[in-house]
């Protein structure tokens, strides 16, 4: 099999100038509910990438909870790796890519922890195995074994039965507020769209980009 050859040609749905709203939150807004509408797998799935002391960046897949005007939630361990290095480090990108329809949606912004009153209200929703399963588990350390995570997992399932688990001290949330949104629409011949809004003072300035 060759790398090389591996090719899958896009639509050629148009994605045109006339047809972009100025507030970039309402495009993303319309643009997830289509991912959703289309079935696509875990729409709100996307690459968070955040960099290291030393300049160092590091990606991987979480789940988008919420977002608005004021930002892109997601939750994780304060004292995962994500977690430190957004303490040090306060600023990260998110990318969607919904390949069922050709569209990618790249953020990058600031990043702030949400409050605890926040992350305790998201924690109440959870299904009660996610709740244990952040008890459970030390995001980001090493585990000698499977059989480790499981074994903590079941005693806290013995222990919590027919309770309400407690949200983790070291479980938090934190919300990207975006500076820059670019959108991208897949093309035939690789000819892609690409539009990128970014916030200047108290707008947002919008320029097509070459492919």
């Amino acid at each position: 099999m060759s790398i090389e050859k591996m090719r899958v040609e896009y639509g050629n749905h148009p994605f045109l100038e006339e047809n972009l709203p100025e507030d970039p939150i309402a495009l993303f807004e319309k643009w997830f509910r289509e991912a959703v509408k289309a079935e696509v797998m875990e729409p709100n799935g996307m690459t968070l990438a955040t960099v290291s002391p030393s300049g160092r960046p590091a990606s991987r897949v979480v789940l988008l909870k919420a977002f608005s005007h004021d930002g892109f939630c997601f939750y994780t361990g304060k004292k995962s790796r994500k977690g430190e290095q957004l303490a040090k480090t306060p600023y990260a990108s998110l990318t969607f890519w919904w390949k069922e329809i050709y569209r990618q949606v790249h953020l990058e912004g600031k990043v702030v922890p949400l409050s605890r009153q926040e992350v305790l209200a998201y924690f109440q929703k959870r299904p009660k195995g996610a709740k244990i399963a952040a008890a459970a588990s030390y995001q980001s350390e090493p585990l000698a074994s499977r059989a480790e995570l499981e074994e903590s997992y079941s005693r806290l399932k013995k222990a919590y039965r027919g309770k309400e688990v407690p949200c983790p001290k070291g479980w938090g949330g934190y919300r990207l507020s975006p500076s820059r949104i670019e959108f991208w629409q897949g093309r035939k011949n690789r000819l892609h769209d690409r539009f990128v809004y970014i916030h200047t003072d108290d707008h947002w300035l919008l320029t097509r980009l070459s492919p």
